[in-house]
C-alpha cells in the first residue's frame, strides 16, 4: 500500500522578475513503512521536493496526496530533520526533545513529554546528556537530539534533508547504523515511512528498499532503482561483497551518465 503518491509534480519559481522550474513532472510513489532516498546532484530539486512533501511550499502543477489525501499544507503526520540541526539554542536537549512532543500530542502532561523525551534521548545514547545545551554538544550530538525529537513526536512519516551531510565521516556512519536500528524496530513500534535527501550513493544504498535518483535543471526522475540487499545490513560485510561492489558501479555510471548528457557529452573520469 503507497503511503504518499506524488503525481506529475512541477514546481516553478520567479525570483529577480526571472523565472526557472526547480522540478517538472516528477511522478513516484512511497510505500507504508518503506525507506526512499531521493539522491542527484546539487541543484537537481532534491530539497524542493521534500519541501513540498512537507507542506511548506505547493506545487505549481500536479499532486502530493498523503493516505490518499492531497497534501495542502504541513500536518502532524509529518516529522523534518534538517541538515544542520534546527534546535532551540535556549532549550536543554531534554526540553528540545519535549517541545517536539508537545507539538504534536496535544494535552499531553509535562511530566510525560519528558519521560518520552529521556526515553527516545537514552535510544539516541544520550541519557546522560539531556540537561546540556545545543552548544555544549557536538555537531553528531546535535543531530542525535534532533532525530530523538522526531521519532519521539512517533509521526508516521520522517522527511530528511541531508541530514548527516554537515557531519565527520565517523558520526556520519555512527548516525547512519543508529537511524537504521531504530526504523528496523529498535525501540520504536512500527516502521516509519521515511523520505531520505542524500547526495551520498554508499548512504543510500546501505539504509534504502528503493533509490528515486533525480536529474538536474529542472530536476527529474532520472531513474527508480531498487535495493535488494538483505536486512538488517551489516556495512562492514556488505562492502565487501562483489554483489555491493557491482551494484554500486551500476549507481555510478547512471548517476554519471546523467552529468555526461547533462554537459553535452564531455567525458568525466572517476
Amino acid at each position: 500500500m503507497n503511503k504518499i503518491e506524488i503525481q506529475n509534480v512541477t514546481v516553478n519559481y520567479t525570483e529577480k522578475n526571472k523565472s526557472f522550474t526547480a522540478l517538472e513532472d516528477v511522478s513516484f510513489s512511497v510505500g507504508t513503512g518503506e525507506f526512499v532516498s531521493v539522491i542527484g546532484t546539487s541543484g537537481c530539486g532534491k530539497s524542493t521536493l521534500l519541501s513540498i512533501l512537507e507542506g511548506i511550499n505547493a506545487p505549481s502543477k500536479g499532486t502530493i496526496t498523503i493516505d490518499g489525501k492531497q497534501v495542502t499544507g504541513t500536518g502532524t503526520d509529518r516529522g523534518v530533520v534538517f541538515q544542520h540541526y534546527s534546535l532551540f539554542p535556549w532549550m536543554t536537549a531534554r526540553n528540545n526533545v519535549a517541545f517536539g512532543v508537545k507539538q504534536i500530542k496535544k494535552g499531553i502532561s509535562k511530566t510525560d513529554r519528558l519521560n518520552i523525551a529521556d526515553e527516545f534521548l537514552e535510544k539516541v545514547g544520550l541519557e546522560n546528556f539531556k540537561n546540556k545545551y545545543p552548544s555544549q554538544l557536538s555537531g553528531g550530538m546535535q543531530q542525535r537530539v534532533a532525530i530523538a525529537r522526531v521519532l519521539a513526536m512517533d509521526t508516521d512519516i520522517l522527511l530528511m534533508d541531508e541530514p548527516f551531510g554537515a557531519i565527520d565521516a565517523k558520526n556520519r556512519t555512527i548516525l547512519q547504523e543508529l537511524l537504521l536500528n531504530l526504523w528496523e524496530g529498535g525501540g520504536i513500534q512500527e516502521k516509519k515511512t521515511v523520505v531520505f535527501v542524500t547526495h551520498d550513493i554508499d548512504e543510500a544504498i546501505l539504509l534504502s528498499d528503493r533509490i528515486i535518483m533525480m536529474s538536474g535543471s529542472p530536476g527529474q526522475v532520472y531513474k527508480e532503482i531498487r535495493v535488494d540487499f538483505d536486512r538488517p545490513r551489516n556495512r562492514a560485510k556488505l562492502v565487501q561483497t562483489r554483489e555491493y561492489g557491482a551494484f554500486r558501479n551500476e549507481l555510478l555510471s547512471l548517476f554519471y551518465s546523467d552529468i555526461v548528457n547533462k554537459i553535452g557529452g564531455s567525458e568525466v573520469v572517476l
